[in-house]
């Protein structure tokens, strides 16, 4: 059986779909896409017709890639008025010779949420922190071992019922099914995790298109999250008020032509724009920068505030994601204004872009829960994956592997 997993990020900029196979312990990319977005505002869905069809879009491009019908997918929902409390629970180890199963996790896990759930709050996901079997403490994970009582320690997380069931709505109405759910926070620190961070406590800066998402984690596990109102879009407005552009115009200048850093921008590097009431103007690099790094320097430092208002604890690690982060020299921005913060670096081979951390880390985060409960899981039938496999001989078949789109197509398929 192919291992496939789809996952989904609705955003307010893009609607972010990805595709991966897990073979041999590693996870391949399939294929990726990015749809701009309609309909949704600060990561909520406001207008489900018009979010809907740019999801559809979005689906249809992976499926033209892979040449399979997408059927069930991960989503991430909104992490607004999220809740993360420490539950604990106990049940009996069900063999008769006391070895610990899947089974016995996944029903002290269910036991966890007994009594401590709010009325109007749904389960978006449970985080284990450890367990034990009878004398054994601190496991973390105690399938394999023997004994008669199974304990659990977890951070239950939960939101209110309407940002899970606006988000199952739309999956439904373009014809998919929610295979699991999570928050962006859980996607980062996934995509991001090590080994250190298991034992330290940190935090991770998400900028998004209209909302910046601070996420504090112990650990690796995520135990608490803030939300502030301004993001990447911020930093188009400021353009386009300065020069009188369009917004449009002010995002493309944003991606194309300035620099994180004034350090390292030029004034003899001009971009050439026409202003809303028909005037020509020239722009050079240095102050179209200087406008960009002092918006973002406003964004850090207000989610550098926000993390010392979530914690007095040492932080361990700061991490820098979001789309943003992937203009030129935003690491040496990041190092002036913060310090001790890295930007985040995305590891999965064919894709580059911090925009899709939350899409990776997902999956990541749901072969983990795989693994942990000792089940065996994936989101295409046999038939589905010989058709994948057949579309990718018939594509390679007709394309030179040293092309420009040979190369693409290796990516979608994860050729190394």
């Amino acid at each position: 059986m192919k291992h496939v997993y789809t996952s989904v990020d609705i955003g307010s900029d893009a609607i972010k779909v990805i595709v991966c196979e897990l073979y041999k312990g590693k996870l391949n990319l399939l294929a990726a896409t990015s749809v701009k977005s309609n309909g949704i505002k600060k990561g909520l869905i406001t207008d489900l017709e018009k979010a809907s069809t740019s999801l559809k879009k979005a689906i249809s491009e992976i499926e033209a890639m892979l040449g399979i019908k997408i059927k069930k997918v991960i989503s991430s929902v909104p992490a607004y008025f999220s809740e993360y409390d420490l539950v604990k629970a106990s049940t009996s180890i069900q063999s008769s010779e006391g070895l610990v199963t899947g089974d016995d996790i996944i029903r002290v896990l269910q036991e966890s949420v007994k009594d401590n759930l709010e009325p109007g709050k749904e389960v978006v996901t449970m985080l284990p922190i450890d367990f034990s079997v009878d004398e054994q403490e601190r496991v973390r994970d105690p399938k394999g071992l023997f004994g008669k009582i199974l304990n659990s320690r977890s951070i239950m997380v939960t939101t209110p019922k309407k940002n899970i069931y606006s988000v199952v709505s739309l999956l439904d109405m373009a014809g998919l099914e929610v295979v699991d759910i999570s928050l962006n926070p859980i996607g980062d620190i996934y995509a991001f995790k090590t080994k250190e961070m298991d034992s330290q406590v940190g935090a991770i800066i998400d900028i998004g298109e209209e909302t910046t998402t601070i996420s504090l984690y112990n650990r690796g596990i995520l135990v608490k999250c803030s939300i502030i109102a301004i993001g990447a879009k911020t930093v188009d407005g400021d353009l386009a008020y300065m020069y009188k552009i369009s917004s449009s115009n002010a995002r493309l200048i944003k991606e194309k032509f300035a620099l994180s850093h004034k350090k390292y921008a030029s004034v003899n590097e001009t971009f050439e724009v026409v202003n809303e009431v028909g005037e020509k103007l020239v722009l050079n690099q240095l102050e179209v920068s200087e406008i960009v790094m002092s918006r973002l320097e406003e964004i850090l430092n207000l989610a550098g505030n926000e993390i010392k208002i979530l914690t007095d604890h040492k932080i361990d690690y700061t991490i820098v994601t979001g789309g943003i982060t992937n203009m030129a020299h935003f690491e040496y921005a990041l190092e002036d204004i913060m310090q001790t913060a890295t930007l985040g670096n995305v590891r999965l081979v064919g894709i580059r872009n911090n925009k899709y951390s939350v899409c990776i880390g997902n999956i990541v985060y749901f072969i983990n829960k795989l693994k942990l409960k000792g089940k065996d899981y994936s989101m295409i039938s046999t038939s589905d994956g010989e058709e994948m496999a057949e579309t990718k001989k018939r594509v390679l078949s007709n394309v030179s592997e040293d092309s420009t789109l040979g190369k693409l197509f290796n990516y979608f398929f994860s050729e190394q």
